[in-house]
Protein backbone atom coordinates (compact mmCIF):
# COMPACT_ATOMS: atom_id res chain seq x y z
CA UNK A 1 0.00 0.00 0.00
CA UNK A 2 1.20 3.28 -1.12
CA UNK A 3 0.30 6.22 1.01
CA UNK A 4 -0.16 10.02 -0.95
CA UNK A 5 -0.55 13.17 1.49
CA UNK A 6 -1.42 16.38 -0.09
CA UNK A 7 0.14 19.05 -0.26
CA UNK A 8 -0.60 23.05 -0.24
CA UNK A 9 0.31 22.91 -4.16
CA UNK A 10 -1.62 19.88 -5.09
CA UNK A 11 -5.00 21.44 -2.90
CA UNK A 12 -8.28 22.49 -4.74
CA UNK A 13 -8.32 19.94 -7.14
CA UNK A 14 -10.81 17.08 -7.72
CA UNK A 15 -9.40 13.48 -6.81
CA UNK A 16 -9.96 12.36 -9.95
CA UNK A 17 -8.13 14.72 -11.72
CA UNK A 18 -5.60 14.56 -9.10
CA UNK A 19 -5.19 10.51 -9.72
CA UNK A 20 -5.01 11.07 -13.35
CA UNK A 21 -1.97 13.21 -12.94
CA UNK A 22 -0.29 11.13 -10.57
CA UNK A 23 -1.04 7.88 -12.79
CA UNK A 24 -0.51 9.94 -15.96
CA UNK A 25 -0.34 6.36 -17.82
CA UNK A 26 -4.01 5.30 -16.32
CA UNK A 27 -7.05 5.68 -17.94
CA UNK A 28 -10.00 7.33 -16.35
CA UNK A 29 -11.84 3.95 -16.30
CA UNK A 30 -9.02 2.23 -14.51
CA UNK A 31 -8.76 5.49 -11.81
CA UNK A 32 -12.87 4.93 -11.32
CA UNK A 33 -12.68 1.32 -10.95
CA UNK A 34 -9.74 1.31 -8.91
CA UNK A 35 -12.53 3.69 -6.53
CA UNK A 36 -15.28 1.52 -6.95
CA UNK A 37 -13.62 -1.52 -5.47
CA UNK A 38 -11.81 0.41 -2.98
CA UNK A 39 -8.55 -0.24 -4.33
CA UNK A 40 -7.55 3.77 -3.95
CA UNK A 41 -9.22 5.38 -0.85
CA UNK A 42 -9.73 8.27 -0.04
CA UNK A 43 -8.86 9.81 3.36
CA UNK A 44 -9.48 5.78 4.38
CA UNK A 45 -12.88 5.41 2.71
CA UNK A 46 -14.22 4.75 -0.47
CA UNK A 47 -13.75 8.24 -2.29
CA UNK A 48 -16.12 8.84 -5.56
CA UNK A 49 -13.69 11.03 -7.94
CA UNK A 50 -15.56 14.47 -7.44
CA UNK A 51 -14.43 15.33 -3.78
CA UNK A 52 -12.21 18.66 -3.92
CA UNK A 53 -8.48 17.80 -1.77
CA UNK A 54 -7.81 19.48 1.10
CA UNK A 55 -4.14 20.04 2.46
CA UNK A 56 -3.54 17.41 4.32
CA UNK A 57 -5.94 14.46 2.95
CA UNK A 58 -4.67 10.95 2.32
CA UNK A 59 -4.85 8.97 -0.39
CA UNK A 60 -4.01 5.51 0.40
CA UNK A 61 -3.65 2.87 -2.97
CA UNK A 62 -3.90 -0.71 -2.53
CA UNK A 63 -1.64 -1.06 -5.57
CA UNK A 64 1.15 -3.04 -5.83
CA UNK A 65 4.92 -1.38 -6.49
CA UNK A 66 4.70 -2.38 -9.94
CA UNK A 67 1.49 -1.73 -11.32
CA UNK A 68 1.58 1.76 -9.68
CA UNK A 69 5.35 2.03 -11.62
CA UNK A 70 3.89 0.83 -14.64
CA UNK A 71 1.24 3.52 -14.29
CA UNK A 72 3.59 6.72 -13.67
CA UNK A 73 5.65 7.81 -16.71
CA UNK A 74 7.84 10.89 -16.02
CA UNK A 75 7.16 14.36 -17.82
CA UNK A 76 9.32 14.66 -20.41
CA UNK A 77 11.51 18.34 -20.88
CA UNK A 78 12.82 19.15 -24.09
CA UNK A 79 15.86 22.01 -24.19
CA UNK A 80 14.59 24.92 -26.20
CA UNK A 81 15.96 27.87 -27.52
CA UNK A 82 13.80 30.92 -25.88
CA UNK A 83 12.06 32.90 -28.11
CA UNK A 84 9.84 34.62 -26.30
CA UNK A 85 10.14 38.21 -24.40
CA UNK A 86 9.66 38.19 -20.52
CA UNK A 87 6.84 40.78 -20.15
CA UNK A 88 5.95 40.06 -16.49
CA UNK A 89 6.95 37.50 -13.23
CA UNK A 90 6.23 37.13 -10.05
CA UNK A 91 6.51 33.65 -8.16
CA UNK A 92 3.25 32.87 -9.18
CA UNK A 93 3.01 34.15 -12.36
CA UNK A 94 4.98 34.46 -15.88
CA UNK A 95 3.93 36.45 -18.58
CA UNK A 96 5.23 36.07 -22.11
CA UNK A 97 4.96 37.51 -25.52
CA UNK A 98 4.74 34.85 -27.72
CA UNK A 99 6.52 35.66 -31.58
CA UNK A 100 3.97 35.51 -34.90
CA UNK A 101 4.02 31.58 -36.45
CA UNK A 102 4.87 29.76 -32.38
CA UNK A 103 1.72 27.25 -31.57
CA UNK A 104 1.41 27.64 -27.98
CA UNK A 105 0.28 23.71 -27.28
CA UNK A 106 1.56 20.42 -29.36
CA UNK A 107 -1.23 19.67 -31.85
CA UNK A 108 0.49 16.34 -32.63
CA UNK A 109 3.56 14.32 -31.48
CA UNK A 110 6.06 15.41 -33.99
CA UNK A 111 5.28 19.72 -32.79
CA UNK A 112 8.42 20.73 -30.50
CA UNK A 113 9.51 24.10 -29.13
CA UNK A 114 6.40 24.69 -28.73
CA UNK A 115 5.52 28.14 -26.03
CA UNK A 116 4.51 25.58 -23.81
CA UNK A 117 8.03 24.05 -24.00
CA UNK A 118 10.00 26.96 -24.02
CA UNK A 119 7.92 28.02 -20.90
CA UNK A 120 8.69 24.52 -19.12
CA UNK A 121 12.42 24.81 -20.01
CA UNK A 122 12.67 27.93 -18.99
CA UNK A 123 11.22 27.26 -15.86
CA UNK A 124 13.19 24.08 -14.96
CA UNK A 125 16.60 26.17 -15.42
CA UNK A 126 15.66 28.37 -13.08
CA UNK A 127 14.54 25.39 -10.82
CA UNK A 128 11.21 26.58 -10.80
CA UNK A 129 10.09 23.54 -11.96
CA UNK A 130 11.12 19.75 -11.62
CA UNK A 131 9.33 16.87 -12.70
CA UNK A 132 10.51 14.35 -10.58
CA UNK A 133 9.14 16.50 -7.32
CA UNK A 134 6.40 18.48 -9.29
CA UNK A 135 4.93 14.88 -10.57
CA UNK A 136 1.03 16.02 -10.22
CA UNK A 137 1.36 19.47 -11.37
CA UNK A 138 2.85 21.07 -14.62
CA UNK A 139 2.92 25.02 -15.14
CA UNK A 140 0.35 25.76 -17.90
CA UNK A 141 -0.72 28.27 -19.87
CA UNK A 142 -4.19 30.14 -19.20
CA UNK A 143 -5.08 31.83 -22.25
CA UNK A 144 -4.56 31.42 -25.64
CA UNK A 145 -3.42 33.05 -29.02
CA UNK A 146 -3.58 31.56 -32.44
CA UNK A 147 -0.14 30.60 -34.30
CA UNK A 148 -0.05 33.46 -36.58
CA UNK A 149 -0.95 36.39 -33.68
CA UNK A 150 1.78 37.56 -31.45
CA UNK A 151 1.04 38.96 -28.32
CA UNK A 152 0.66 38.73 -24.08
CA UNK A 153 0.21 34.80 -23.25
CA UNK A 154 -0.30 34.38 -19.10
CA UNK A 155 0.96 31.12 -17.75
CA UNK A 156 0.68 29.61 -14.09
CA UNK A 157 3.50 28.16 -11.89
CA UNK A 158 1.09 26.21 -9.22
CA UNK A 159 -2.11 24.97 -9.13
CA UNK A 160 -3.69 27.87 -6.85
CA UNK A 161 -2.87 30.81 -9.86
CA UNK A 162 -3.74 28.50 -12.86
CA UNK A 163 -7.35 28.11 -10.78
CA UNK A 164 -7.36 31.45 -10.02
CA UNK A 165 -6.30 33.31 -13.15
CA UNK A 166 -9.01 30.82 -15.03
CA UNK A 167 -11.37 31.90 -12.78
CA UNK A 168 -10.75 35.49 -13.56
CA UNK A 169 -10.74 34.98 -17.23
CA UNK A 170 -14.17 33.44 -16.94
CA UNK A 171 -15.19 36.71 -15.39
CA UNK A 172 -14.04 39.48 -16.92
CA UNK A 173 -11.85 40.52 -14.03
CA UNK A 174 -9.12 40.50 -16.53
CA UNK A 175 -9.66 42.64 -19.69
CA UNK A 176 -7.12 41.15 -23.05
CA UNK A 177 -6.75 43.91 -25.86
CA UNK A 178 -5.61 43.29 -29.28
CA UNK A 179 -4.05 46.20 -31.85
CA UNK A 180 -4.74 45.13 -35.66
CA UNK A 181 -4.71 46.90 -39.07
CA UNK A 182 -7.71 46.61 -40.69
CA UNK A 183 -8.93 47.44 -44.67
CA UNK A 184 -11.07 50.37 -44.75
CA UNK A 185 -12.34 52.98 -42.36
CA UNK A 186 -14.13 52.39 -39.27
CA UNK A 187 -14.82 56.28 -37.83
CA UNK A 188 -16.63 54.99 -34.52
CA UNK A 189 -16.16 52.71 -31.54
CA UNK A 190 -18.71 50.24 -31.22
CA UNK A 191 -19.30 46.43 -30.59
CA UNK A 192 -20.18 43.26 -33.00
CA UNK A 193 -22.48 40.69 -31.86
CA UNK A 194 -22.31 37.32 -34.01
CA UNK A 195 -22.82 33.49 -33.50
CA UNK A 196 -19.52 31.84 -34.20
CA UNK A 197 -19.44 28.07 -35.27
CA UNK A 198 -16.43 26.22 -35.19
CA UNK A 199 -15.35 23.90 -38.78
CA UNK A 200 -12.84 21.98 -37.13
CA UNK A 201 -11.79 19.60 -39.77
CA UNK A 202 -11.50 23.55 -41.93
CA UNK A 203 -9.77 24.73 -39.12
CA UNK A 204 -12.15 27.32 -39.42
CA UNK A 205 -15.24 29.59 -38.21
CA UNK A 206 -18.34 30.97 -39.70
CA UNK A 207 -20.36 33.66 -38.55
CA UNK A 208 -24.05 33.92 -38.48
CA UNK A 209 -26.52 37.25 -36.91
CA UNK A 210 -28.26 35.13 -35.44
CA UNK A 211 -27.96 31.63 -32.83
CA UNK A 212 -27.95 28.75 -34.62
CA UNK A 213 -27.72 25.08 -33.60
CA UNK A 214 -24.35 24.64 -32.52
CA UNK A 215 -23.28 28.12 -32.48
CA UNK A 216 -21.50 29.99 -29.55
CA UNK A 217 -22.19 33.62 -29.28
CA UNK A 218 -19.23 36.04 -29.33
CA UNK A 219 -18.65 40.02 -28.27
CA UNK A 220 -16.03 42.39 -29.80
CA UNK A 221 -15.53 45.61 -28.70
CA UNK A 222 -13.39 47.66 -31.05
CA UNK A 223 -12.27 51.29 -31.18
CA UNK A 224 -10.84 53.37 -33.67
CA UNK A 225 -6.73 54.35 -33.11
CA UNK A 226 -5.66 55.89 -35.90
CA UNK A 227 -6.25 56.18 -39.68
CA UNK A 228 -3.69 56.19 -43.49
CA UNK A 229 -4.99 55.30 -47.01
CA UNK A 230 -7.96 53.63 -46.62
CA UNK A 231 -6.89 51.56 -43.60
CA UNK A 232 -7.94 51.68 -39.54
CA UNK A 233 -5.52 50.53 -36.75
CA UNK A 234 -8.41 49.51 -34.08
CA UNK A 235 -8.16 48.34 -30.75
CA UNK A 236 -10.27 45.16 -29.76
CA UNK A 237 -11.23 44.49 -26.31
CA UNK A 238 -12.60 40.79 -26.12
CA UNK A 239 -15.71 40.12 -24.36
CA UNK A 240 -15.73 36.86 -25.43
CA UNK A 241 -12.62 34.62 -26.46
CA UNK A 242 -12.94 32.14 -29.30
CA UNK A 243 -10.97 30.55 -31.92
CA UNK A 244 -10.18 33.04 -34.73
CA UNK A 245 -12.62 35.21 -33.10
CA UNK A 246 -11.18 39.00 -34.48
CA UNK A 247 -10.09 37.60 -37.59
CA UNK A 248 -13.14 36.12 -38.33
CA UNK A 249 -15.40 38.61 -36.99
CA UNK A 250 -13.53 41.25 -39.29
CA UNK A 251 -13.92 39.50 -42.53
CA UNK A 252 -18.00 39.51 -41.69
CA UNK A 253 -18.28 43.01 -41.65
CA UNK A 254 -15.72 44.28 -44.13
CA UNK A 255 -12.93 45.01 -42.63
CA UNK A 256 -10.48 42.35 -43.20
CA UNK A 257 -7.11 42.03 -41.41
CA UNK A 258 -3.76 42.76 -43.10
CA UNK A 259 -1.88 39.57 -43.44
CA UNK A 260 -4.55 37.20 -42.21
CA UNK A 261 -4.31 34.68 -45.21
CA UNK A 262 -7.41 32.13 -44.12
CA UNK A 263 -9.81 35.45 -43.43
CA UNK A 264 -8.43 38.26 -45.22
CA UNK A 265 -8.23 40.08 -48.98
CA UNK A 266 -5.27 38.17 -51.21
CA UNK A 267 -5.12 41.00 -52.72
CA UNK A 268 -3.98 43.01 -49.88
CA UNK A 269 -2.20 40.72 -48.57
CA UNK A 270 0.36 40.41 -51.92
CA UNK A 271 0.64 44.24 -51.53
CA UNK A 272 1.80 43.81 -47.52
CA UNK A 273 3.78 40.96 -48.30
CA UNK A 274 6.17 43.08 -51.29
CA UNK A 275 6.10 46.09 -49.48
CA UNK A 276 6.95 44.94 -45.88
CA UNK A 277 7.52 40.79 -46.29
CA UNK A 278 4.39 40.12 -44.04
CA UNK A 279 3.70 36.82 -43.83
CA UNK A 280 1.32 36.66 -40.95
CA UNK A 281 -1.26 38.53 -39.89
CA UNK A 282 -1.37 41.98 -38.31
CA UNK A 283 -3.02 40.98 -34.93
CA UNK A 284 -1.07 41.52 -31.56
CA UNK A 285 -2.91 40.66 -27.88
CA UNK A 286 -0.82 44.08 -26.62
CA UNK A 287 -2.26 44.97 -23.31
CA UNK A 288 -3.88 42.89 -20.37
CA UNK A 289 -5.69 44.51 -17.49
CA UNK A 290 -6.76 43.34 -13.74
CA UNK A 291 -9.94 44.71 -12.82
CA UNK A 292 -11.06 42.70 -10.11
CA UNK A 293 -8.31 40.03 -8.17
CA UNK A 294 -8.88 37.98 -4.69
CA UNK A 295 -7.37 36.14 -2.55
CA UNK A 296 -3.61 34.68 -3.26
CA UNK A 297 -3.15 37.04 -6.14
CA UNK A 298 -4.98 40.09 -5.00
CA UNK A 299 -1.94 42.19 -5.75
CA UNK A 300 -2.40 41.97 -9.16
CA UNK A 301 -5.60 44.61 -9.01
CA UNK A 302 -5.43 47.41 -11.29
CA UNK A 303 -2.11 46.16 -12.56
CA UNK A 304 -1.43 46.30 -16.07
CA UNK A 305 0.89 44.05 -18.90
CA UNK A 306 1.64 45.61 -22.40
CA UNK A 307 4.05 44.02 -24.87
CA UNK A 308 5.40 46.67 -27.30
CA UNK A 309 4.71 45.65 -31.00
CA UNK A 310 7.07 43.24 -32.62
CA UNK A 311 9.55 44.56 -35.31
CA UNK A 312 7.79 43.68 -38.47
CA UNK A 313 4.34 45.15 -37.04
CA UNK A 314 5.95 48.01 -35.83
CA UNK A 315 7.68 48.75 -38.80
CA UNK A 316 3.91 49.06 -40.38
CA UNK A 317 2.70 51.43 -38.07
CA UNK A 318 5.83 53.84 -38.12
CA UNK A 319 5.49 54.30 -41.74
CA UNK A 320 1.89 54.44 -42.13
CA UNK A 321 0.61 56.33 -38.77
CA UNK A 322 4.09 57.82 -37.27
CA UNK A 323 4.68 61.31 -39.05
Amino acid sequence: MKEIKITEQEQSQRLDKFLLKYLNKASKSFIYKMLRKKRIKYNGKKGEGNEILQKGDCLQLYLSEETIKSFMEEKAIYKTERHFKIVYEDNNLLVVSKPAGMIVHPQKSSDKNTLIDQILYYLYEKGEYTPKKDSTFTPAICNRLDRNTSGIVIAGKNLKTVQAVNDAIAKRKINKYYVTLVKGNIIQQGEFVSYLKKDSEKNQVILYDNQKEGTKKIITKYKPIAYAENMTLLQIDLVTGRSHQIRAQMQKVGHCIAGDRKYGEEQWNIYFKKKFALTNQFLHAYKVVWQQCEGDLAYLKSKEWIAPLPDKLQEIYDFYFKK
